[in-house]
């Protein structure tokens, strides 16, 4: 089993519950430094990824663990009758919210707290699934994932995105030296929670990445399960169908 890793270590309270906190903590600079530490290569993944679902013409999109709503907003080139993003963070969605007003799509794009491991929507609710560098902080990996299949109808597609470690040794140890002294140092910088860039590092290194992540999706149920290195392996694209 993999090590478990938490954003505050603090062993008397939940993943769930300390994720909750550190994104309401950073939301305010989220958007800032998640540009910032990605060289906004993170927009052309997002682009990537709506490509894939959109070969299904989805009507229902759900993002989970939306955020400020980045990928949710991408989702609407696909001209959809709605996009849910699922969050568990209400500081997040704040700016999801404000995004989604300021572009006057507040009647497409609806966000809604949740648990992404017991979602509140029916079976076969939605055409596709999108889900952002969410993932890595489910408390219980599979729980997430077969809630994912549960409220996605069959045939339809999901998208995932996730930070992995590059395969190349030489690649590797640079990023690692980005992700481990660079990232923790510009999120000091400018986020009033040290932890939070510190906990990014610690959590993309101990989770199932490429194709252990992949025997584990097929586990589930999903099909067609296939896997996109993105940028030199330092991102990967998961995609499937139900």
């Amino acid at each position: 089993m993999a090590k478990i890793v938490t954003p505050y270590n603090d062993e008397t309270r939940g993943k769930k519950e300390q994720v909750e906190e550190m994104f309401d903590n950073i939301a305010r600079r989220y958007d800032f430094l998640n540009h910032l530490l990605s060289l906004g290569i993170d927009i052309s993944w997002r682009k990537k990824a709506v490509k894939y679902i959109g070969g299904i013409n989805p009507r229902k999109v759900l993002d989970i663990a939306t955020g400020t709503g980045d990928f949710a907003l991408e989702a609407l080139v696909l001209k959809p009758d709605k996009v849910t993003g699922l969050d568990i963070s209400e500081g997040m969605m704040k700016y999801g919210r404000e995004k989604a007003k300021a572009m006057h799509v507040e009647n497409v794009v609806e966000f809604v707290k949740g648990d992404s491991e017991k979602m509140e929507f029916t079976d076969n609710s939605f055409d596709a699934i999108t889900v952002g560098f969410g993932v890595r902080n489910f408390e219980n990996l599979e729980a997430g994932l077969r809630e994912m299949l549960r409220v996605l109808k069959p045939g339809g597609r999901v998208a995932i995105l996730e930070a992995s470690q590059p395969p190349n040794t030489i690649i590797r140890f640079v990023f690692g030296l980005y992700f481990n002294y660079i990232v923790p140092a510009v999120g000091r910088l400018f986020s009033k929670d040290v932890r939070a860039y510190t906990y990014l590092p610690e959590s993309v290194s101990v989770f199932p990445s490429g194709f252990e992540f992949i025997k584990i999706l097929e586990n589930i149920g999903f099909r067609n399960v296939e896997w996109k290195p993105l940028t030199l392996g330092a991102c990967a694209l998961y995609t499937m169908e139900k």
